[in-house]
């Protein structure tokens, strides 16, 4: 289920699917980089302002699904407008900044972003540009990235598949009329 916070910015109930903590794992494949299983924890919040602060923090994980040290972290701000363009505003740990656009989809909780900018430090590895897809699929948030760099041409490189993380003190929050004991309410 989909909850729209009554503060959330009107512009940004077609993105309110996006909100909370989510966590998973997915899949890192590159030529030239470590291929490897991933972590990740992405979130989403607002402040009542017409955007969407977003937080991404990947790790590489073991065979036994332990961390094992970080491979990706990136932070942003995500828009949309009334013709359901999607602006986003990208900054990675490396040392990229990105600018995306694209579009919600008509009738589902699917997102498709490309490049429209890219700047690099000095230091930052290669990269030229990418697409990415987010969808919202059975109360889960999926994601696939694509990217190219001078010598790789646009191939997927990561995925995941990520849950949303409930925080029990909301529920409690919700729940009226508790009994003292606890085992009452069993009864």
């Amino acid at each position: 289920m989909i909850e729209i916070p009554s503060d959330l910015h009107p512009e940004l109930v077609p993105l309110a699917f996006l909100l909370g903590r989510w966590t998973g794992a997915g899949v890192h494949d590159f030529p030239g980089a470590e291929k490897c299983n991933f972590g990740q924890e992405v979130v989403f919040t607002h402040d009542g302002r017409p955007f969407l602060e977003y937080t991404s923090h990947t790790w590489v994980l073991d065979a036994d699904g332990k961390k094992v040290r970080p491979l990706e972290n990136e932070s942003g701000y995500w828009r949309i407008d009334a013709e359901r363009k999607v602006d986003v505003t990208t900054t990675r740990d490396e040392g990229v900044v990105e600018i995306w656009t694209g579009v919600l989809a008509e009738g589902k909780p699917q997102i498709d972003l490309v490049t429209d900018a890219v700047a690099r430090l000095p230091f930052a590895p290669d990269y030229s540009g990418g697409k990415r897809l987010y969808g919202y699929v059975n109360s889960d948030l999926m994601w696939v990235g694509e990217k190219s760099t001078p010598k790789v041409p646009l191939r997927p490189y990561m995925s995941a598949h990520l849950k949303k993380v409930v925080d029990p003190r909301e529920w409690v929050a919700d729940l009226k009329d508790l009994p003292d004991d606890g085992i009452a309410f069993f009864k």
